[in-house]
């Protein structure tokens, strides 16, 4: 009989694999763990799924104990945040360490963390009171780290939106917005000497929006097309967020690394939108992620760096039904929050029955997505 204080009970119901999930779930992907609403399962049960999914990299926003708690002896990969709010809170070596030894040291032992991504899209920020925060936070984050013995074992960095980039194409001309490269700079080459990834935040769901009538939608989605050609490069590009990695590669470039790699700390696109957003439908969605998992599955490379393949972390988990905007800021989730799938795409997996404190069955879901 279930007692008051055991709400779940984990019941494990393995579905046959068809040989689509089966290839799918050989995949090695990151997938964000967003938590902007009011209805979402509870970590342990989102463990459950995302273990039963064979998902393995997550990526948060925050460092929540409860998310890191549930996902002790899991065997994924996780990347925690620190908030914008603060950076220079950060500056301070104590109060970064004490921020490690509350967020990080007591988890770890059970919960792989792997990279603290110190601030979130900051560069793009509509103000620049965090700018000047940002490489000081980082810095003073490894240092604690390294005083911590755990510099070797937790990487640091931080991600981008892809609005620092004043040119993106052709790719071979991406560069940065000047007025950034005071920022940028000593970033890079902070990032260099500790050897860590350069994150960018990018949506080809964004161009398609801005100009349907100008941008291919098949381009965008990696559905066949004429593609386009770097005149400079003579690289021929069949979709679009390959040409946008690319152009972040030549704008670190130009900023005199070759030393750096680039990769997409999120992605994805929404199943609904306003009357104004074009694309923004669940078709569009399913293609986009389907296809995109492919080519992960292909180990592909850009045209630029073929030899490196794609490292990305899709957008979102979860629908995330308090976050502001649009409506589909609302809804990037490749799930519904009780578990069930927005679209197919090959993905076998489930959630754990959930018990009232009486011990009736309240919610069990199983799906091949």
């Amino acid at each position: 009989m279930a007692s008051s204080s055991s709400l779940l009970r984990v019941v494990f119901l393995l579905l046959s694999l068809s040989d689509s999930a089966t290839r799918i779930l050989g995949l090695e992907f990151g997938i964000n763990y967003g938590q902007i609403a009011n209805d979402l399962p509870s970590p342990s049960r989102v463990a459950t799924l995302l273990g039963s999914l064979n998902v393995s990299r997550v990526k948060l926003y925050d460092a929540d104990p409860n998310v890191l708690q549930a996902f002790s002896n899991s065997n994924i990969d996780f990347i925690i945040g620190i908030g914008n709010d603060n950076l220079q809170n950060m500056t301070i070596l104590a109060n970064a360490q004490d921020w490690i030894q509350q967020h990080v040291q007591p988890y770890i032992g059970q919960t792989q963390i792997s990279c603290i991504v110190v601030g979130n899209e900051v560069l793009n920020s509509s103000t620049n009171q965090w700018m000047p925060y940002l490489v000081p936070a980082m810095k003073t984050v490894y240092s604690a780290l390294s005083n911590l013995g755990l510099n070797k074992q937790v990487a640091v960095t931080t991600a981008h939106s892809l609005n620092i980039l004043a040119t993106s194409y052709p790719p071979s001309a991406g560069a940065f917005w000047p007025n950034l490269a005071q920022y940028l700079q000593p970033l890079l080459n902070f990032q260099a000497q500790i050897n860590t990834p350069f994150l960018i935040n990018a949506y080809p769901y964004f161009a398609y929006k801005g100009s349907p009538s100008e941008v291919s939608l098949n381009y965008v989605l990696f559905q066949p097309n004429e593609g386009l050609t770097d005149p400079v490069t003579n690289l021929h590009y069949d979709n679009m967020l390959y040409a946008q990695i690319d152009a972040v590669y030549s704008a670190i470039k130009a900023m005199g690394h070759t030393d750096i790699t680039v990769r997409i700390s999120e992605t994805g696109w929404p199943s609904k939108g306003d009357d104004d957003e074009a694309g923004a439908t669940l078709e569009n969605a399913h293609i986009y992620n389907e296809n995109l998992l492919q080519r992960i599955e292909q180990k592909q490379g850009t045209p630029a760096k073929p030899s490196v393949p794609i490292d990305i972390y899709v957008f979102a988990l979860f629908n995330e039904n308090l976050k502001p905007g649009p409506t589909s800021e609302r809804n990037y989730g490749l799930y519904y929050p009780d578990g069930t799938p927005v679209y197919s795409l090959g993905l076998q997996g489930y959630l754990p029955e959930l018990y009232s404190a009486t011990g009736t069955r309240v919610r069990q879901i199983r799906f091949l997505a």
